[in-house]
């Protein structure tokens, strides 16, 4: 299906027919994707006595609970509930699912001991005023998808970098890695509280998403994007982000 959307002063077309998903799928395996220090997902069949739901041991159904958490275990969407103490719901915070995109690419640069995206690197990237912006780290490989961030200090946004992203209008940041923030910071949270504009004029309704994968086949650019959430009444949730490519008409 070909869909037309305009954009600032620009007409495209977007073939809905063809979903590039952006997210880490959830395996109950050790090299699933992990970090905060935490065991494994787990995906087991239910047990009853002698009942296992399971059909190859003669359930009618599989009935699996799954164990996981969403900040550790894959693809997650989170809203400020994430760093408050009041509660707020991603399920409530986020009521649209499609939004313009940007997807960039940046190679975090070494300081003061760390790797960070930095202010002016965002500035060099960014070519519009997106909607959503997605953030690409190099170098990029598959690695990604089974990585064991513990105790790795990943790279991160620093503060000013965040608050440039609010400040140009940004709704919806997604990013490959475990945290917009470095990994032992004593719980500053800069980046978290810097794009959430938290405490001082708090945009509830602004999201992060954080260790999705962006393949090296998929150029950067303008997409449109469809970030999907289970309904969980928590402060995240995973998610599922998926693009469409956006082609420019040309006007006569």
């Amino acid at each position: 299906m070909i869909a037309s959307i305009q954009h600032l002063d620009t007409m495209y077309t977007v073939d809905m027919s063809s979903p590039i998903d952006i997210s880490i799928p959830l395996r109950a395996a050790a090299d699933n994707v992990n970090a905060w220090y935490i065991d494994a997902p787990t995906i087991e069949a239910v047990r009853d006595g002698n009942w296992v739901g399971k059909v190859t041991e003669g359930a009618s159904t599989n009935f699996n609970t799954i164990t996981f958490n969403p900040h550790g275990h894959g693809t997650h969407t989170e809203c400020v509930g994430h760093i408050t103490p009041e509660t707020y719901s991603i399920n409530k915070a986020l009521q649209r699912f499609f939004f313009i995109a940007e997807v960039i690419s940046i190679t975090p640069i070494a300081q003061q001991g760390d790797l960070v995206i930095t202010k002016a690197q965002l500035q060099e990237a960014i070519q519009t005023r997106p909607e959503a912006l997605i953030i690409r780290t190099l170098p990029n490989t598959t690695q990604k998808l089974s990585a064991q961030y513990a105790h790795t200090n990943w790279a991160y946004l620093t503060e000013a970098a965040a608050i440039y992203i609010r400040e140009l209008g940004v709704q919806h940041l997604l990013i490959d890695l475990p945290s917009v923030d470095k990994e032992k910071d004593d719980g500053k949270l800069l980046a978290h509280k810097a794009f959430w504009n938290y405490p001082a004029a708090t945009r509830h309704d602004a999201t992060i998403t954080e260790m999705i994968y962006v393949a090296t086949t998929i150029l950067d650019g303008i997409y449109l994007l469809n970030l999907q959430i289970a309904s969980f009444e928590n402060d995240a949730s995973p998610s599922k982000p998926v693009l469409y490519a956006m082609n420019s008409i040309k006007k006569e």
